[in-house]
């Protein structure tokens, strides 16, 4: 890489803002900042510009479009920038969005990226002096351009300064998430106008992910350019006011490019340009730059606040405040300042008032952890998601959501997991109108003529069969285990609205998960339709077949435990406390071998343990359900100083919208939800010496880990609220009434910790 010996123009207070805007510590200190390239490297799929908390736009550097590792955008490894577009993923496995790329620069005009092994080619630049803090980021361009990004919560304003001389600002309306071979192109319509106030507008209709998903864009420049060229399908020029076509782009000259900074702001909407327009007037009211970093960063300061971690290492306090900050950015703001939003009926809808309407929800991974983390601190906001989830639930053909983005069900993973977060803040107490989604469950659950998606392909043989048969049904182990799961949790939503054989049916149906597990090896696999067990069979195998998956992103070993609510049943199928606390030791101390066609998302293995994905995240809290949890203490303090570290690569796997952050957050604070329905968390090895949790309310609940160190992983003891507290749980209701949860450390394991059976989890 070509390092540049421009001095950087760092442009005001901006960069140094945050720390002014942190709140003090106990200890009269700041707490950790959060380092926003952990996730950028590896597979984390994490992006480092600016967004507010849960908000529409993620104004942020791109450096691909064309790989796996780029599903966000950017990897810190890449030595080159394209530019800065609007929206970005989180940490997603699947890429999309790049919306309005804005790229400043001098010199000859190019309007094709260029290749990222020859950074000489195309409009991308090489870049130094990178910073990224909460709702700021800024970056030294090859051109000599110092580039400084920021937003609220639907705009994005960029501040550009520019060396004396000419230059010239591209908006490429092409760039996204690269075609495959041979595939269409996924824009199918564009338009870009330069409107009578000199701002410039436009809109796109995008099949990549989210399958005919708009975006529309305002934008207003602080300089009015000399001139501006519209370039429409293959580069053609296109007319002097307006360009249509699906590969769009325009070009800002400025003469005099040097002469003072360049400001835009960019107000989005996936309804409609009016929305755009209207949003870029109700939050973007002056033109600077500086004000609206710190307005940015003040709204960060409070979000980081909701979490306080003392003791420990400082490398181990920036991960914790960045997996803070990663599990505050989605599900993303997707109603506009007057309540429009695109519905997954694909028609335009209004919220009621002081509500709003998300997207980028990835409830196949978030249901775990990162959902039971926002009732937690988060309670007014998991009340608003709830409701959205609701209504998405009712609008939606296909019912209860799985995979929404940006007003299209993509279908993606498998399951409709919107369901164990509505059951979840049912039984948290979050008000909400439970009754209103039965409807979408049940469509989804009973009637086969609800359109399917891959998610829920199986659904009636499951019904019929008590199991989808892996002869005739995609990754049928995994779909009959969470369809399970889904059943259970549904159960619950039935009974909000008073349909008891709706509800008895679909807890009779979340036994199924025993129609797959196979007591004669101890293993789940797959089985056929008539009855019989697939053949051959290996724990680490992905399927019976090498062209047939019997499980999602998992195997055997994994899927075996993937039974987060009936864990009795599954212990007694394997024979008992002694051999489930055997199958649990295997399943950590197995071989790491899988075989060459494993997905990359089976990753950071502990034997057959996976932390890169999501089905195994609450397997190392399950020794507790048959007395040994300190084999759980140990693990989960082996997981937390293993699979996560202070650099880009620094997350194990996919983020996944803030689900490996979550994990990792639940249990640095001593807790997690195996099962987030029950509303209880399994105790586990609270990382740092003491931990302050806003709990909503204006209550605070106090985590001590006495006598704690790195080889002090034990548990030795717990008080609650000063009193004995025997049992290896906890339940939801008691942490949020705020309190004091005291664990005394130890080097060495307290095996009766926990062990009696009316200590177990599962048990009042």
């Amino acid at each position: 890489m070509t390092t540049l010996s421009r001095r950087a123009l760092l442009g005001g207070t901006a960069a140094l803002a945050l720390v002014d805007a942190l709140p003090v510590g106990a200890a009269g200190t700041a707490p950790a900042r959060p380092d926003l390239f952990i996730g950028t490297g590896g597979d984390g799929h994490t992006f480092p510009g600016a967004t507010m908390p849960f908000g529409m736009v993620q104004l942020s550097p791109d450096t691909d479009t064309a790989r796996w590792a780029t599903c966000s955008g950017y990897h810190k490894g890449d030595s080159s920038i394209l530019g800065f577009s609007h929206t970005h993923l989180s940490g997603t496995g699947i890429g999309d969005m790049l919306d309005v790329l804005v790229v400043p620069t001098r010199g000859p005009v190019q309007l094709d990226g260029g290749p990222l092994d020859d950074p000489d080619k195309g409009y991308r630049q090489r870049y130094s002096q990178e910073v990224a803090e909460p709702g700021y980021y800024a970056v030294t361009l090859e051109s000599g351009v110092r580039s400084e990004l920021t937003v609220t919560d639907r705009t994005g304003i960029q501040r550009h300064r520019f060396p004396a001389g000419p230059g010239h600002i591209l908006i490429d309306l092409s760039h996204l998430v690269m075609e495959g071979p041979n595939q269409s192109p996924y824009i199918d319509e564009a338009a870009l106008t330069l409107e009578p106030d000199g701002s410039i507008t436009g809109t796109r209709r995008v099949f990549r992910w989210a399958k005919g998903r708009r975006i529309f864009f305002a934008m207003q420049l602080s300089r009015r350019p000399d001139r501006i060229e519209f370039f429409g399908d293959d580069d053609t020029p296109g007319g002097d006011k307006s360009v249509t076509g699906k590969r769009l782009k325009a070009v800002l000259h400025y003469d005099d490019a040097g002469a003072a900074p360049i400001v835009l702001r960019t107000g989005i909407s996936a309804v409609d340009l009016a929305g755009a327009k209207a949003n870029l007037t109700a939050e973007a009211k002056h033109w600077d730059f500086d004000r609206y970093a710190r307005s940015a960063r003040a709204a960060w300061a409070r979000e980081l606040d909701l979490i306080r971690f003392e003791g420990g290492t400082a490398q181990q306090r920036t991960v914790a405040a960045s997996a803070l900050y990663h599990a505050s950015i989605g599900p993303t703001l997707f109603s506009d300042t007057d309540g429009r939003y695109i519905g997954l009926d694909r028609q335009t809808h209004t919220v009621p008032r002081g509500e709003a309407a998300y997207s980028a929800y990835s409830l196949w991974d978030t249901y775990r952890a990162f959902h039971p983390l926002q009732t937690l601190i988060r309670p007014k906001l998991t009340e608003a998601f709830t409701r959205d989830l609701i209504r998405q639930t009712q609008q939606s053909p296909f019912g209860p959501p799985v995979w929404p983005l940006q007003g299209v069900e993509t279908g993606t993973m498998i399951g409709w997991h919107a369901v164990p977060v509505l059951a979840e803040a049912r039984a948290k107490g979050v008000a909400a109108d439970y009754a209103a989604a039965w409807g979408g469950v049940k469509k989804r659950s009973f009637d086969w003529s609800t359109p399917n998606l891959d998610n829920s392909i199986g659904v009636r043989a499951y019904d019929e069969l008590g199991y989808a048969p892996a002869d005739r049904i995609f990754e049928s182990v995994s779909k009959t285990l969470e369809f399970s799961y889904d059943d259970y949790a549904g159960a619950f939503i039935a009974d909000a609205a008073g349909d008891a054989a709706g509800a008895a049916r679909l807890r009779k149906r979340s036994g199924n998960w025993r129609n797959v597990f196979d007591a004669r090896i101890g293993f789940a696999r797959g089985r056929l339709a008539d009855g019989s067990w697939a053949e051959p069979y290996a724990p680490n195998a992905l399927g019976h077949s090498k062209k047939w998956r019997d499980f999602t992103e998992s195997n055997g070993w994994q899927a075996t435990f993937l039974n987060q609510h009936d864990i009795p049943g599954l212990i007694a199928a394997m024979g008992g406390d002694a051999a489930f606390e055997a199958k649990l030791d295997g399943l950590f101390n197995a071989s790491s071998e899988l075989p060459a066609d494993a997905p990359p998302d089976i990753s950071g293995l502990v034997g057959q343990y996976a932390h890169g994905n999501e089905p195994s995240h609450h397997v190392a809290y399950m020794y507790a359900w048959c007395g040994a949890p300190y084999k759980t203490q140990a693990m989960v303090r082996r997981l937390l100083t293993d699979m996560y570290h202070d650099r880009p690569d620094g997350i194990i796997g996919n983020d996944d919208c803030g689900q490996m952050s979550a994990w990792y957050l639940l249990s640095a604070l001593g807790f997690y939800p195996v099962d987030p329905v029950s509303a209880t968390y399994v105790l586990g090895s609270p990382l740092f010496d003491r931990a302050t949790v806003r709990v909503g309310g204006g209550k605070r609940l106090i985590v001590e880990a006495r006598g704690n160190a790195p080889d002090r992983p034990y548990v030795r003891t717990v008080t609650w609220n000063g009193r004995p507290w025997t049992k290896s749980w906890i339940a939801h209701a008691d942490l949020v009434k705020g309190g004091r949860l005291v664990f005394e450390m130890s080097a060495t394991p307290n095996k009766a910790f926990g062990q009696r059976r009316e200590d177990r989890p599962g048990t009042r």
